[in-house]
């Protein structure tokens, strides 16, 4: 039972209309295990099927609770089962029909995207996931709003070079495919160390292995209310400074708890998780690297970013976990080149450069996001990106993640504009000294020796 006193209402209401919380978005995991058949036309009924009725009402639910509520839900969502995992001997062709198929449910239900058209080769590949990771520049170039990841490591298993190569080429092609619209594709595909099965954010939502038949999972995002907190707040120290983080945490994710309760009651699909993520916007003051400025920065980028990074996750997710006992998915702070208007601004003055985001990957909650590269840099050169985000997740057992633009026709110091939420970008320079030796061995780096904890 959810008791808030008028003080808590009306607070709520003013974060809302002046400092951009809302809830990021609603999304309804579907499991496609049951609708695996050796008939690719009977497969894609089958799916299309399951998921326009399980999600049926998902729009209309978010819709409702924003009128009763007055919280804005910004994205209606659905992830499924990783479709390498119930895609049988589909071949190629098969694979962009139920790619095809997910787009056209999606289309029906009026939702923003559908996640899952991925696989998991952390340890190897499938003869199904080999072929699912090949067909992913042409589906993702031929569908609107499905999005694709891969997992490619973990810090249980080590990391899978041969996927990793792979997948490079795969981001140059998705590039071209989508040339024409500023290779946007690529803003739908994801590579991954240590995936959380419960993530409702795109493009990496899935429906993980151990979750049940469907399930809600809501994502709340509120960078705007931090930075206004911590500006509040004035020069106090470190340590107040973290409490107040965790304090205003604990009022965003108890919003987020009401909405996916709420949803869940409504729809008759069991509650998931909270992912508290303060998931920027372009819009001005909802930005991450906002929040690092007023904790003392003059610039994000400046010498201490990662630190101040760092004490914001944390901060983030204490505050989290007080306020639901079932908090998952990414939950920390995510540092998106493109959707977020203070770290663009950093990025085109000259004071964040790739390497100096790689170091915050570290600390944050997802990893090199949205960064647009010129088209001209090699394949293996982006191998080489993926290889170093992948190998911080797995060296120190966390969610590292890759999502690489690399623009046709770009250079480096020319804008990229997506519109929306994925905003826009100055295409950032790159070392483009070749590890193509490197990646062309092959084979996987083991897993680190921390990883043996049975």
């Amino acid at each position: 039972m959810f008791r808030y006193n008028t003080e808590d209402i009306l607070e709520t209401i003013s974060m809302i209309r002046e400092e951009n919380l809302d809830i990021r978005t609603v999304t309804v995991g579907i499991s496609l295990y049951d609708c695996v058949s050796d008939d690719i036309s009977r497969l894609c009924g089958n799916i299309y099927d399951k998921i326009t009725y399980t999600a049926k009402d998902l729009v209309k639910t978010a819709g409702e609770i924003e009128k009763q509520y007055g919280i804005p839900i910004i994205n209606k969502r659905v992830s499924v089962t990783p479709v390498s995992l119930i895609g049988g001997k589909t071949d190629t062709d098969g694979y962009v029909k139920i790619a095809r198929t997910l787009d056209r449910a999606a289309a029906e239900l009026g939702i923003n995207f559908i996640g899952g058209y991925g696989a998991l080769v952390q340890k190897g590949y499938t003869n199904q996931a080999r072929t699912l990771i090949s067909s992913i520049p042409q589906a993702l170039a031929e569908t609107d709003v499905v999005c694709s990841s891969v997992n490619v490591a973990s810090t249980k298993t080590g990391i899978n070079m041969d996927a990793i190569r792979q997948t490079g080429q795969v981001i140059k092609d998705l590039a071209y495919n989508t040339r024409d619209k500023g290779s946007i594709g690529c803003a739908k595909f994801v590579v991954f160390a240590n995936v959380p099965d419960d993530n409702p954010f795109m493009a990496g939502a899935f429906h993980g292995v151990g979750e049940a038949e469907s399930c809600i999972n809501v994502g709340v995002s509120g960078p705007g209310v931090v930075a206004a907190a911590i500006r509040q707040a004035g020069d106090c120290d470190l340590s107040e400074l973290a409490d107040i983080i965790k304090r205003t945490a604990f009022k965003i994710t108890r919003m987020g708890q009401l909405v996916a309760h709420e949803a869940s009651k409504r729809m008759g699909i069991p509650f998931g998780i909270v992912d508290l993520s303060l998931a920027p916007t372009p819009a001005v003051g909802d930005s991450v690297a906002l929040i690092l400025e007023e904790m003392g920065l003059e610039k994000c980028g400046a010498h201490g970013t990662t630190a101040c990074l760092a004490m914001l996750n944390d901060a983030v997710k204490k505050g989290g976990v007080m306020a639901s006992s079932h908090v998952g998915g990414l939950s920390g702070a995510f540092i998106p080149v493109s959707e977020d208007a203070g770290m663009i601004d950093a990025v085109s003055g000259g004071n964040l450069t790739i390497e100096k985001l790689e170091a915050m990957t570290a600390v944050c909650s997802v990893g090199l996001d949205m960064i647009v590269i010129s088209y001209d840099t090699p394949a293996d050169v982006i191998c080489g990106i993926i290889a170093d985000e992948i190998s911080i997740g797995v060296i120190n057992g966390k969610t590292t993640a890759v999502r690489l633009i690399p623009a046709y026709g770009k250079k480096v110091g020319d804008t990229v504009s997506f519109g929306g939420l994925l905003g826009e970008a100055p295409v950032i320079e790159v070392n483009n000294s070749s590890p193509a030796r490197f990646i062309a061995r092959g084979g996987r780096i083991p897993a680190p020796i921390h990883s043996l904890k049975n």
